[in-house]
Order: C-alpha cells, then sequence, then structure tokens
C-alpha cells in the first residue's frame, strides 16, 4: 500500500517508514526540516531512507493547507501515519503558539486530506502527557484525560478529539497512540539520555529534575514502531458495546480508538542514569534540580488494549535499549 508517513525526517517517523518499507510498501515521507534541534541529524535520518526506490520526500509544514491538500490529491494515499508535531513540554512553555501551529492546525489539515481523498485509516501521534494531573496508575485510555499540565499536551489532547469529530461526521476511521518516553538511537537531541550522554562525555554536570525520582515508562523506539505498523494494519471500527449513558473514553460509536503504546515497565529515572553509566564508564556529575513546571512525577502505560488489538508486547529492556542508544551515539558522533 501507499503510506503517508509525516514526521518522516524525525525520530519515530524515521524508524516508521523503514519498517512499512522493509516490507514492501510504498511511503511518501512528509517533513519542514525545521530548526528545533539541529535539521543535519534530521537529513542525516532521511539518508537512511532516500536510497529505498520505494521512498519519496516532500519538504512540506503540516500547517501549509494548500500544499497539504495538493500533496494528498496527487498522491492517493492508501493510509496515513500522523507523526508530524511539534514535541517538548518545557519548550511549549515559551512558545505556545508553535504548537497550537504545527499540532492542531496541522492536524486539521491532514484530517482534510483523509477525508476528501477517502483515506482506509489515519493513525497520529498523541501522548502520555494529556493524563496530567492524574495519578490514577497505569494510565487507562478508558480514564478521562481532560487536566492536561503543559499546552503541549493540551494541543495533542485537542487531537484527539478532533479526530473523533471526523470519525463521526465522515466516517473517517483513526487511531490516536499516546506514547510514553520513546529513546533509542537516532533520538532527538532534547531528550534526556541524549543530552545526558553528551554531557557526561564532555565531564558536564546534569541537570536532574525532581532528584531523579521522576519514575518514566521508558519505550524502546523499535518496539514502538513495531506497534505504530501493527496498529496502522488494524483499522479503526465502531465499538458495538459503547453506550452514550456510560460514555467510554478510549472507544466510540464511530470508527475511532486511542491506545496506550509503552513499555508498561516504569523505570527510575535514577535507575536510567545509572544504566548509562555503566555504558559509558562514566560517573555522572548530578545537578539535583526539584520538579519542572509542566511535568509529571510518573508514567505507566497501560497497554492491554492494543496488546488484545494487534499483539504489541515491548521486548526491549533499558539495559539493552540504552547500550544500543550508546552504540548509535558513539559512532555517529565519533565519539
Amino acid at each position: 500500500m501507499k503510506v503517508l508517513v509525516t514526521g518522516a525526517a524525525g525520530f519515530i517517523g524515521m524508524h516508521v517508514s523503514q519498517r512499512f518499507l522493509a516490507r514492501g510498501d510504498t511511503v511518501v515521507g512528509l517533513d519542514n526540516l525545521n530548526g528545533y534541534y539541529d535539521p543535519s541529524l534530521k537529513e542525516a535520518r532521511l539518508a537512511q531512507l532516500t536510497p529505498h526506490e520505494a521512498f519519496s520526500f516532500a519538504r512540506l509544514d503540516v500547517a501549509d493547507a494548500p500544499g497539504v491538500a495538493a500533496l494528498f490529491e496527487r498522491e492517493q494515499f492508501d493510509r496515513v501515519v500522523h507523526l508530524a508535531a511539534q514535541a517538548g513540554v518545557r519548550h511549549s512553555l515559551d512558545a505556545p503558539q508553535d504548537y497550537v501551529d504545527s499540532n492542531v492546525t496541522g492536524t486539521l489539515n491532514i484530517l482534510e486530506g483523509c477525508r476528501h481523498q477517502k483515506v482506509t485509516h489515519l493513525v497520529y501521534a498523541s501522548t502520555s502527557s494529556v493524563y496530567g494531573a492524574s495519578t490514577q496508575m497505569p494510565f487507562s485510555p478508558h480514564e478521562i484525560a481532560d487536566h492536561p499540565l503543559a499546552i503541549y499536551a493540551a494541543t495533542k489532547r485537542a487531537t484527539e478529539l478532533m479526530a473523533h469529530s471526523y470519525s463521526h461526521l465522515f466516517g473517517l476511521p483513526t487511531t490516536g497512540l499516546r506514547f510514553f518516553t520513546v529513546y533509542g538511537p537516532w533520538g532527538r537531541p532534547d531528550m534526556a539520555l541524549f543530552l545526558f550522554t553528551r554531557k557526561m562525555l564532555a565531564g558536564e554536570p546534569i541537570d536532574v529534575f525532581n532528584h531523579g525520582n521522576h519514575r518514566r515508562d521508558f519505550t524502546f523506539v523499535d518496539d514502538i514502531a513495531e506497534g505504530v505498523v501493527r496498529a496502522t494494519d488494524e483499522t479503526a471500527t465502531p465499538d458495538a458495546d459503547w453506550s452514550s449513558d456510560r460514555p467510554d473514553p478510549g472507544t466510540s460509536a464511530a470508527p475511532w480508538r486511542i491506545y496506550n503504546i509503552g513499555n508498561s515497565k516504569p523505570v527510575e529515572l535514577n535507575r536510567y542514569i545509572e544504566v548509562l553509566e555503566d555504558c559509558l564508564a562514566v560517573k555522572a556529575d548530578k545537578r539535583l534540580l526539584p520538579l519542572q513546571p509542566g511535568d509529571v512525577p510518573e508514567t505507566f502505560a497501560d497497554v492491554s488494549d492494543l496488546e488484545a488489538a494487534v499483539g504489541y508486547r515491548p521486548s526491549t529492556s533499558v539495559e539493552e535499549g540504552v547500550a544500543r542508544f550508546v552504540e548509535w551515539y558513539r559512532g555517529y558522533y565519533d565519539a
């Protein structure tokens, strides 16, 4: 099939595109290669994809409504995986408009393209951050997620609700995936593992928020990519048991689904750093700091729905995943 992967030059987008290409699908990658972090890393990721004859690339911003509409009309996609977004909780405190433009307006343009060109299934990226102030663990898509703590999370929750509207009004099958702390080779430079590795190798102190007592459902990118591809193959359908008297937040009478996609095994940040210290053979100089605004102390995914639907079973331990990241980092940066 022909698949559009938005954010194809991004961390998750590259890995997902590789999965589709490896099994013989045709992939059109979309990305604007913006400067939120080093564009040369995005270009290097693209270079992993462009040798494939079944891959083509469109440099385009999802917020560009005419450009997105023209791409959909020209390419006639079978399915769409929408991963392009302005990411990062802390940056959203300083530049909220970036998040509305990319995440809300951009997703609207993708929904419109899918609607008018009769795409058979849209899978899009949401985030564990939508659970916000909730402390009911593990996080379940069947619980309310209406108390986000940062504008980033609020825009992602908005995309879930927008998708539901399109599923209800136009019968567009949509599946939202709430990602839980993805890490691994080709990762984003603004994320903890990347930052810690760079600073530790340079002999610099690392900022450890919440004194390292965070617990995160760290999920290796290969496990995520496999789950995304499987979810794309499983077209969302209406829930025959859905009741308007007892509305389930994770399903609908429309062809709309929300799933968690995570490791379902939370790890304390201090332990994560210990694993990295072992892999680098470097002791971290920790600068212990309080919890950051917009952050939550713990994430923990209930992935039972995704396991039941598509057989999703993450298998990569933190020890293996961090080692594979370090191996990639040393090779890429000759460190």
